[in-house]
């Protein structure tokens, strides 16, 4: 029972296809101390600030949520609703982060400062998707049925961002900060403002970002040779407009 808990194995993937992304073909059944782990890795390649495993273990609230959510999604999806929406709501006290039990959420999703995101029952969450403070995966209809957005794989949702309603953001696609996005997002495109508009991917001059470092495999290592590949594209292109778009 305990295992159960924990691991509560892949969603239920809403039959239209529309709305289902990739995540429901890598979903392996791992067992729970290897979803942990991988858990922490990912948070360790995803924020520079990561000093220890115990340091995110003890603190990231982003990582909690998870677990938190996990729990509560495995209750959801078996017929025990009342508890699992009262999980998610002391978790959403305990972390500064909303989402709902019935969210479908990936592998190795990381988010980041974390307070204020709120994910919506309907809303489905890819794989290696990253998520800043402040994102509201949202609806904007009080009808039952599907109304919340599906987030395809290795996207980037920057600070404050709110994707409104039953559309789809392509894979590798990346929401600026505080972008209010309304209509779909085509994979590997750059939407800003409000309301969101389609702009050309970001270069390498914003490399060395928490949100670039995904482009990049998510790793420090590469982060820091971005970074240093940025810092001689400026030096070779002063006028060039930063594309930062995301904290």
């Amino acid at each position: 029972m305990a295992r159960a808990l924990l691991w509560p194995g892949p969603p239920t993937i809403p039959k239209l296809e529309e709305y289902t992304v990739t995540q429901h073909n890598s979903q392996r059944h791992i067992g729970p101390i290897a979803r942990l782990v991988e858990d922490v890795r990912t948070a360790h390649d995803r924020d520079p600030a990561a000093r220890s495993t115990f340091v995110i273990v003890a603190s990231y609230q982003g990582v909690h949520a998870l677990w938190y959510h996990r729990v509560a999604h495995w209750l959801w999806t078996h017929g025990m609703r009342i508890p699992g929406r009262l999980l998610s709501q002391h978790a959403r006290a305990r972390t500064g982060i909303e989402i709902h039990p019935g969210a479908q959420i990936g592998r190795r999703v990381f988010i980041d400062h974390g307070m204020g995101v709120v994910i919506g029952e309907t809303a489905v969450v890819g794989d290696d998707v990253l998520l800043f403070h402040g994102v509201t995966l949202g609806g904007v209809s009080m009808s039952p049925g599907k109304r919340h957005p599906t987030i395809g794989d290795r996207v980037v949702i920057g600070a404050g961002a709110k994707v409104l309603g039953p559309l789809m953001i392509g894979s590798d696609a990346r929401i600026g900060a505080n972008a209010v996005v309304v209509k779909d997002v085509p994979e590997c495109a750059t939407a800003v403002g409000i309301p969101a508009v389609i702009r050309e991917h970001p270069g390498a001059i914003e490399a060395g970002t928490a949100a670039s470092s995904v482009d990049s495999g998510a790793s420090r290592a590469a982060a820091e040779r971005d970074a240093a590949r940025a810092k001689l594209q400026r030096a070779m292109n002063e006028d060039r407009e930063p594309a930062m778009y995301y904290i």
